[in-house]
């Protein structure tokens, strides 16, 4: 059986009101064998089968279509309707009903919506029927209709999943080839940058000296892009946000973090309540990126003239820490989606970047455990990282055992 006919009986057999339909066909008619049958030039093939008369056909069996009267109604694209065959002038010395035994039959023909005949609807039995009747005809009409209906709405489906495995896989393939090129860049920004320390040492005019700093800024700069983008890839391709556990986050960390960006932002104003009562297990560098990313980002797109307060404590066996700026609010519609990759602010057009922070710090955060949640109004917007932290004072010792057994 060619597979076009096999895809025909899994879509007809596949819709759910199709055995309801032949149910209601028989109990209406009174007659016991009803089917939905593909037909073309050559071929008639059952689809879908309701036989309470042994008849013998099944799904996927076969008639030459030659000896049938849906071969004609192909050609005419009209129904058939015989109340009984030994008394209708038409079909009284017709070959079909001899050859089958029935005296009763009705068809209606199956039409794609561009008129292209798919098959029929019919129902045959060995006694006669009072078929020829507006009610039944308009029944065999509706059911056909509906079949078509059902036919159509699986093509757009599977035609929908075939598009977007397509896409999936056209995904999957640029986001592979984005995290072997920037895998690629390091190596190269790792030469420049080795490049510009050696250069450090040398005497170098004023202006090569400025030059030089605008290069290491640049190559840091880089640096941080490509690791974004490597991790957004990594994410996307299933393998997460690598972590490695085997360290602990300090208020020295924090301040570290803080530090740097104070530097980067001359003139700006980060004011800090730190309340670090003992270290947090973790990776210490993700946190860091985490916590550089929040604050840079309310850095950004908070107002100049106003600092930016970061606190962070350990309560309640939760760590906390929490990023608030004045500034315009968010809109609701960009909150919506602001930890999706390349999500940006309306206004972010005017900072460097690549709307990937946010969506790394939520990453960041979710391999944790830990949640990374924002609020936004006139007064301040603020995003606040949480993770629970180990149930006693017992376990977390014990945590800290295993991690410096492992730095040694």
């Amino acid at each position: 059986m060619a597979n076009d006919f096999e895809a025909d009986i899994k879509a007809v057999s596949g819709i759910d009101a199709v055995p309801a339909i032949l149910e209601v066909i028989c109990r209406s008619t009174g007659m016991g064998f009803a089917a939905v049958a593909r037909v073309t030039e050559d071929r008639w093939i059952a689809c879908a089968v309701r036989d309470d008369i042994d008849f013998g056909l099944k799904p996927g069996g076969e008639l030459k279509v030659e000896t049938t009267i849906c071969n004609e109604i192909r050609q005419s694209g009209q129904e058939v309707v015989i109340d009984h065959v030994a008394e209708d002038p038409l079909y009284c010395r017709h070959h079909t009903p001899a050859m089958y035994g029935f005296q009763s039959y009705i068809s209606m023909p199956i039409f794609y919506p561009d008129g292209s005949f798919f098959g029929t609807l019919c129902s045959i039995d060995p006694k006669p029927a009072r078929l020829n009747r507006p009610e039944i005809v308009q029944m065999f009409r509706l059911f056909a209709d509906l079949i078509m209906f059902h036919l159509q709405a699986g093509e757009k489906i599977e035609l929908t999943r075939e598009n977007l495995q397509q896409e999936r896989d056209m995904a999957a393939r640029r986001e592979r080839f984005v995290a072997m090129l920037s895998h690629d860049l390091r190596n190269p920004l790792a030469a420049i940058s080795a490049g510009t320390e050696i250069l450090k040492q040398e005497t170098l005019s004023g202006r090569g000296a400025s030059t030089l700093q605008l290069i290491q800024r640049s190559v840091r700069r880089m640096v941080t892009l490509v690791d974004d983008v490597l991790d957004v890839a990594r994410v996307r391709l299933g393998a997460g946000v690598p972590l490695v556990r085997h360290d602990n986050l300090t208020q020295a960390d924090l301040e570290q973090v803080i530090d740097e960006l104070r530097s980067a932002w001359a003139g700006r104003t980060i004011k800090t309540d730190f309340a670090m009562t003992h270290a947090v297990p973790c990776d210490q560098s993700r946190l860091s990126q985490l916590f550089s990313n929040l604050v840079g980002n309310a850095l950004a797109h908070g107002a100049d003239d106003a600092p930016v307060h970061v606190e962070a404590g350990c309560r309640d066996g939760v760590f906390e820490f929490a990023v608030a700026n004045r500034g315009k609010p968010i809109p609701a519609d960009i909150l919506e989606t602001l930890f999706e990759p390349f999500s940006r602010h309306s206004d972010s057009l005017q900072h460097n970047g690549m709307g990937l922070g946010l969506y790394i710090a939520s990453e960041v955060a979710q391999a944790h455990g830990g949640t990374l949640n924002v609020t936004s109004s006139e007064e301040e917007t603020r995003f606040c990282f949480r993770m629970p932290l180990a149930q006693d004072d017992d376990n977390r010792d014990i945590v800290n055992e295993m991690q410096d057994g492992l730095k040694q």
